[in-house]
Parts: structure tokens; sequence; C-alpha cells
């Protein structure tokens, strides 16, 4: 998937690639973020916030990228480039399937302005069109509505619920599957 060089601007943001000199951003970001994301996340140890666990992250993350199995977008601020958050394409699959995992999160002071619903909005619509995915797949716990009313806004819906489907902050816990399919590709 060749994503444009400027980066997709909306109204308020700028979704950009993920690079290896990224590194120092994302680290402040987790750290400023590590209590709102750990109930979400699988557990995570200290030296998963330290720069040089951090700039392996990025380095994966651009390897998946160039082998286009993934495709990590950091939510911008325009004017400045400050990191707000970050969403990601991940486990993408060709042939008869044509679909992808997303993942999505953005830093605690900012949740409530519309601001992911903007950006994945414009992501969603670039993996469709310029990565001719059929199918977004994207999982939540059944206690994260605000992710549960996110992703019904942006027309997914509910596939399903697993039992014990992931292990999160340490613990095997539910999820409820939602999808959105490309219509354009019908």
């Amino acid at each position: 998937m060749n994503f444009p060089s400027t980066g997709i601007a909306t109204t308020r943001l700028n979704l950009r690639p993920a690079t290896e000199a990224d590194a120092p951003a994302l680290q402040q970001y987790y750290a400023a973020n590590r209590a709102e994301l750990e109930p979400w996340e699988p557990l995570r140890n200290d030296s998963f916030y330290t720069l040089e666990a951090t700039q392996q992250r990025l380095a994966d993350m651009t390897g998946q990228m160039a082998a286009g199995n993934a495709l990590h977008l950091f939510v911008c601020q325009p004017d400045t480039g400050a990191m707000l958050g970050q969403c990601s394409f991940t486990n993408i699959v060709r042939g008869p399937f044509q679909a992808c995992h997303l993942g999505f999160s953005i830093d605690r002071c900012l949740q409530g302005q519309g601001l992911m619903h903007e950006a994945l909005t414009s992501a969603i619509d670039f993996v469709f069109s310029h990565g001719q995915l059929h199918r977004i797949m994207a999982n939540y716990r059944p206690e994260n509505q605000r992710s549960g009313r996110l992703l019904r806004k942006l027309g997914f819906e509910q596939e399903g619920r697993a039992r014990a489907y992931l292990k999160i902050n340490g613990e095997w816990a539910d999820h409820i599957l939602t999808s959105r399919i490309n219509d354009a590709l019908n």
C-alpha cells in the first residue's frame, strides 16, 4: 500500500506512517497514557516503556509495512506534528480473505472530541480504496463502551462475542467481534 508522502490531511489532523525516527514521541505517548491503556492491552512490564524497546517495536512496524502485512499510522497535529494517537491495520491477509485487524488509541486528554472518528474515517477510506481490502475487523472488550460506540458510528457491525479471546492486562478477556465490509468491492 503506497501511502502519500505528505500523509493524509483531515480537518484537524494529519495521518502518517510510523517511522523509526518516531521512537522518542512514541515512548512519550505510551508513558503519558500508560494508566489509560493498561486495561485494554496485554500486560506490559517496565522494559516495554524504554526507548530501546520502543525503537525495536518501530523497527518491527516498519518491517511489517515494507512486507505489506500492516499499516501503522500516527495521528498527528498538523501544525506541530505532535503525536496525538495511533491506528494500525495489522494481520493483512490477501488471497480470498482480503482482510485485516484494526487497533487504535488516542491521548487520554483528547478523548471525546471526535478526533479518533475523524482519523479512522480517513484511514479506513484509504485502506479500502488503496489497499483493496474487503473486510476490516475490530474487536473490543465489552466494558470498553467508548470503543464500541466509535466502531458502530464508523459502520462496524457486531458479528459475535468470543469468550476468553485475548490475554489483556494479564487475564483472558471476552471480546465483542465486529467488522466493516468494503461495499465498493462487491
